[in-house]
């Protein structure tokens, strides 16, 4: 999930440069509960890179998925010490116990989940569809029919969209055109001055882009699966991953969870307890 258009788009959108620099302590975290109330701290790597979920703001990382941790780490009474470092280092880091946990949106599949504890998802993304706010000829995806749309060369959206298109077409129509363009935020730009009618873009990336453009635009719909995002404890620290799933039912029944999601996406999540696991996942 994490990929170098993660950090363009936060560059190119937010304005934000990023600087991913390892710390110069020793890391020696991981364990257990126990372990983590008796050295005061809860350690955790994060790739701030990928708005609202996580990123960096006036040098400090922040987000929904930080604000989540704020209340893990009041619960365990410990200070949040989150590590901001390239995603390449997260995972190889969290199996040498650098971390007690992986606090970033990383992607279930099947690879993954048999080699490492993911919890419960704290976030969904859908592919959705973008149109300006005073366009009515499209209401909801089928009408996406004959019209050019367009979306981020390379992008996880690009096989969804072409895959829409193949779908429309089985149907009678697809798209006029379909054009490519290196960030998301090029797609919106195109989508303003009427060179595109419909942009498809991740539904995290539409919310900062329409909370920063309040009343260009509206979704008139979502193509293609949900591509749940979880966070990931050591297969050895399986309390860790129980205590992460404990917080997020408990945030979840309080309403809070659901506070923190329409503040940072405009919107809440249908986010499952169970069977979001591969078969043979830890």
């Amino acid at each position: 999930m994490i990929t170098l258009n993660r950090r363009k788009f936060i560059t190119l959108a937010g304005g934000v440069s990023l600087a991913l620099t390892v710390p110069s302590f020793a890391f020696a975290e991981g364990g257990s509960l126990a372990d983590i109330r008796k050295r005061g701290k809860l350690t955790v790597g994060t790739e701030a890179a990928y708005e609202p979920f996580e990123f960096v703001e006036n040098g400090k990382v922040v987000g929904y998925g930080h604000d989540i941790l704020e209340y893990m780490a009041s619960k365990l009474g410990v200070t949040l010490n989150q590590v901001n470092l390239p995603f390449q280092g997260l995972l190889p880091g969290l199996m040498t116990h650098k971390f007690d946990f992986v606090a970033t949106s990383v992607g279930i599949n099947p690879e993954r989940a048999r080699r490492f504890a993911f919890s419960q998802p704290v976030g969904v993304v859908d592919t959705q569809l973008v149109v300006r706010a005073d366009d009515n000829r499209i209401a909801k995806p089928d009408d996406v029919a004959g019209h050019v749309v367009g979306t981020q060369m390379g992008s996880s959206s690009q096989p969804i969209a072409q895959a829409f298109d193949t779908q429309l077409k089985a149907k009678g129509a697809g798209y006029s055109d379909m054009k490519l363009f290196q960030a998301y935020p090029d797609v919106m730009v195109a989508l303003s001055n009427k060179t595109l009618d419909v942009g498809i873009m991740p539904s995290n990336i539409v919310a900062v882009l329409m909370k920063r453009e309040p009343g260009q635009y509206r979704v008139v719909g979502k193509i293609g699966e949900p591509k749940y995002l979880a966070w990931v404890a050591n297969p050895q620290d399986l309390e860790i991953r129980a205590f992460i799933n404990t917080s997020l039912d408990e945030l979840a029944k309080s309403g809070k969870l659901a506070d923190l999601q329409k503040q940072w996406f405009g919107y809440t999540m249908n986010l499952p307890s169970n069977g979001y696991l591969p078969e043979g996942a830890v």
